[in-house]
């Protein structure tokens, strides 16, 4: 079986955490890191046995050598750096968001497509266990038709800064950082349905940076039923840690974070609570396995010749509820998507 040869662009701490995802496949090998700063770059390189090291994708491609491309630079690189890669034939791993609006979503997916190059975008939490898990009781029915979320992306008492905090690199701030997270684990626990409308207040109260720090959304997806999202830094507090999600079914209630069902039985007015035997908190909220399932996931994508979900497809439907909640917080109404 041959050897696929992976490269970071970034060696930040999302690029550091795929590239020791990397290191757990052998059938995987990382090649070369692309970074605008060398002494960064050189450390990355020896942290990770990565020799090859370039100031930019394009000379990066124009080496070859090359089949997947794990994109994790700020924003507003996703998509130049996505796309050169897509029309190189070259797979492509893009952190979260997609890109920096719908538009460039896009234009991501038609270079997937014209090609034939496959790309995954990064909603890690479609890998994680707990979410599988709920997401395997919801789907035999435990909970009956599920009517409402609620869901958490709020950095509580923190948040982050450099690009994150800048429009010109980042897009938005804890919306397009955090609230991505709740969005996505909503719609893949609800079984991916298209949205039909969105409301939102999107605002900065707890900074002074020129993008948001505080969000409610409400979503109203196709088949009836609604979410209600919260993003945010520097909160006070929160009901959840990143991704947690509450459900509401017509038979009972699922949440993620702490993970657990409650299925009342109305005749014996009685609640039974379903414990899978998952910690109350978490040592690490984020595990690495997390991310290495993931990419163990794409690779075996890409050599079954299977198309990854969540791909572009999964990413750009994301893009639209984010951009649809930014105009509905400036026009102060819903907006149809």
């Amino acid at each position: 079986m041959k050897t696929l040869k992976i490269a970071f662009t970034g060696t930040g701490h999302i690029s550091r955490v795929h590239a020791r995802a990397a290191r757990c496949l052998a059938d995987l090998e990382a090649v070369a890191v692309v970074n605008h700063r060398p002494q960064s770059m050189a450390e990355f390189g020896a942290q990770f046995s990565i020799e090859r090291q370039y100031a930019s994708v394009k000379a990066l491609l124009a080496d070859g050598g090359l089949d997947i491309l794990c994109v994790s630079t700020p924003n507003y690189l996703h998509a130049p750096q996505a796309i050169a890669a897509l029309e190189a034939g070259i797979h492509v791993l893009v952190e979260k968001p997609m890109a920096l609006d719908a538009a460039e979503a896009e234009a991501m997916r038609r270079a997937s497509d014209r090609s034939g190059a496959k790309l995954l975008v990064a909603h890690c939490w479609r890998f994680d266990e707990e979410v599988n898990w709920l997401k395997r009781q919801i789907d035999a029915g435990k909970l009956g038709k599920i009517l409402r979320t609620k869901g958490y992306g709020v950095h509580v008492n923190w948040g982050p800064e450099g690009w994150f905090t800048q429009s010109r690199y980042a897009g938005g701030g804890a919306l397009a950082d955090m609230g991505v997270h709740a969005i996505d684990v909503a719609r893949y626990l609800l079984g991916d349905p298209q949205p039909v409308s969105v409301y939102a207040k999107i605002v900065t109260q707890y900074t002074d940076y020129d993008v948001d720090d505080s969000g409610t959304i409400w979503i109203n997806w196709e088949g009836g039923a609604t979410s209600i999202v919260e993003s945010g830094w520097w909160w006070p507090h929160a009901d959840g840690p990143e991704a947690s999600t509450q459900l509401y079914g017509t038979r009972g209630f699922g949440q993620l974070f702490p993970t657990r069902l409650e299925l009342p039985d109305r005749e014996a007015a009685e609640v039974a609570t379903v414990d899978p035997g998952y910690p109350l908190a978490r040592e690490e909220h984020c595990p690495q396995e997390m991310y290495d399932a993931q990419l163990a996931y794409f690779v075996s994508c890409i050599r079954e010749d299977r198309q990854p979900i969540p791909g572009a497809a999964e990413g750009l439907v994301n893009m639209r509820i984010i951009d649809a909640a930014l105009e509905s917080s400036r026009i102060g109404e819903v907006v149809r998507i």
